[in-house]
């Protein structure tokens, strides 16, 4: 299976604790897509909202393409996300029981289909933060007497 990533959302995995991954498919515009394959996308502010049962992405930034006719589309319009019903239905009742959020991880293009990663996820708190900070510092400090002892 080949994959391109076109956008990542570095923090994501900093801010929250991964529980449980998805791949979802994007309603998108023609321009859309040209951009996307062009490497041009933000998804750092991105995220995704539940609707009338419907998961929506809002705030995924693509601006419009150069090349396009009368001036593409809206760079941050909302784009619907094309999920199975069991899985919006399982997504949603976890949210709103466990309290999780759904943030899009990457973006990227699978056998030349747009797709896009969402994590399910527990926001962490400040002192998990640090936590995770200290534990990769000392990580790389490990590494580093390793080389050095060689």
């Amino acid at each position: 299976m080949s994959r391109k990533v076109v956008a990542r959302n570095r923090r994501a995995r900093f801010d929250y604790e991964i529980l449980d991954t998805f791949e979802a498919g994007m309603v998108l515009l023609g321009s859309e897509v040209k951009s996307l394959r062009a490497g041009q996308a933000s998804i750092s502010e991105a995220y995704v909202a539940m609707r009338s049962n419907e998961a929506w992405l809002e705030s995924m930034t693509i601006p419009p393409y150069v090349y396009s006719h009368l001036g593409g589309h809206d760079p941050t319009r909302t784009r619907k996300l094309l999920l199975q019903r069991r899985e919006i239905d399982r997504i949603g009742a976890r949210m709103r029981e466990q309290g999780l959020t759904l943030i899009p991880t990457q973006v990227y293009f699978s056998n030349g289909k747009a797709k896009i990663e969402l994590a399910l996820g527990k926001g962490k708190r400040r002192i998990d933060k640090r936590h995770a900070i200290k534990k990769r510092e000392q990580e790389r400090e490990m590494q580093r007497s390793q080389r050095r002892s060689r």
